[in-house]
């Protein structure tokens, strides 16, 4: 069973035009991958914004962050022999890697799940040393009366999870680095197990190991130990070059259901599905042998970065999953998908 994704009739539901640039000068070139839930009623998406300055004619204008938060233009002239300009995400001069575009999250929301606005919130920027490439790829998971964000945070130290929270989305304290470079991807259970908190998360090793999803536990959100690896990529399928998490983990009656991302190693981005242990969920139940949902839409093809539908968010009700999801690293959709459905796939 392959694609079994309902997507909604709107989608694109946010561009690029959508959404104000953050201060003057700045271009808003990719909406990424939003974090999703539910605050007085309405639907909320933590979007990643993708900036960057106006481009000039035989160069490549770049914004980076300085540690008290200022925005700082890098320009580089595109004739320079030391300038890579191969991958449209990542520039390298003369050995050093930059971003080539600064990202931060806006917070947006909606009465029907479909139609988003901006409500006046102010954008999360980063905010120390190891932030000043932007803030990337928001989970948010609520646990009581508390929302958690985990988030990519980059700089030229490497990429590591950040951590902030809030109750009530005015005042939001951060807590800092969780999780140290290379990690990303990482999304908190929304309930305890056994008094523990867990999280998913996803080291890197390109020399030794890959691009795997692991399970860290912790007592109190901050401090993470007792890492186990769950999931890793497998050669020759859709998912051959790395996976990495999704939103929080759903509780179903059959164990915890993580809608996760793979890749192959033409960069295609598909979505899958994990099944876990209810009490033990470093116990891998089942896991997709097809993608649940693949790139086949024009706009999930072509974009910045085609070929990729990427979720880190999702709200459910009942059986129904309402996944927010980036295509081709250049809009926001979504698309319903039946928990019955997708468990039915994994057997």
């Amino acid at each position: 069973m392959a694609d079994i994704a309902k997507r909604f009739s709107e989608n694109p539901i946010l561009r690029p035009a959508d959404i104000r640039p953050s201060t003057a000068g700045m271009k808003v070139e990719c909406l990424l991958n939003p974090g999703a839930f539910r605050f007085q009623g309405r639907t909320c998406l933590l979007l990643r914004v993708a900036e960057r300055p106006e481009q000039k004619p035989g160069q490549t204008s770049l914004p980076i962050l300085s540690a008290q938060g200022e925005v700082k233009i890098l320009e580089f002239d595109n004739a320079d022999p030391k300038l890579d300009r191969r991958d449209p995400r990542v520039l390298r001069y003369d050995g050093v890697d930059y971003l080539t575009t600064l990202s931060h999250l806006r917070l947006v929301s909606s009465v029907d799940g479909v139609r988003f606005e901006e409500n006046g919130e102010p954008p999360l920027f980063g905010q120390s040393e190891l932030e000043t490439y932007g803030i990337e790829d928001c989970r948010v998971t609520q646990i009581e009366a508390t929302y958690y964000l985990t988030f990519t945070g980059v700089s030229a130290n490497g990429v590591g999870v950040g951590l902030r929270s809030t109750s009530d989305w005015r005042c939001i304290t951060s807590h800092g680095m969780v999780f140290p470079p290379h990690n990303k991807d990482c999304a908190i259970f929304d309930a305890r197990i056994a008094n523990r908190y867990y999280a998913l998360h996803r080291p890197s090793s390109p020399a030794l190991g890959g691009n795997y999803i692991w399970l860290a536990e912790s007592l109190d959100l901050i401090h993470w130990g007792n890492h186990r690896c769950l999931a890793q990529s497998r050669p020759g399928q859709w998912d051959s070059a790395r996976v990495g998490a999704g939103a929080a983990p759903i509780r179903t009656s059959e164990g915890w259901l993580e809608i996760y991302h793979g890749a192959d190693h033409t960069n295609r981005y598909c979505l899958g599905a994990l099944l876990l242990d209810l009490q033990q969920p470093w116990k891998v139940l089942a896991r997709s042998r097809e993608p649940i949902m693949e790139p086949l839409a024009d706009y999930e093809r072509t974009g910045f970065f085609g070929n990729v539908v990427f979720t880190n968010g999702h709200v459910v009700d009942g059986d129904l999953v309402t996944l927010y999801y980036g295509a081709s690293d250049s809009v926001i959709c979504g698309a319903r998908f039946s928990i019955r459905e997708i468990l039915a796939s994994l057997r």
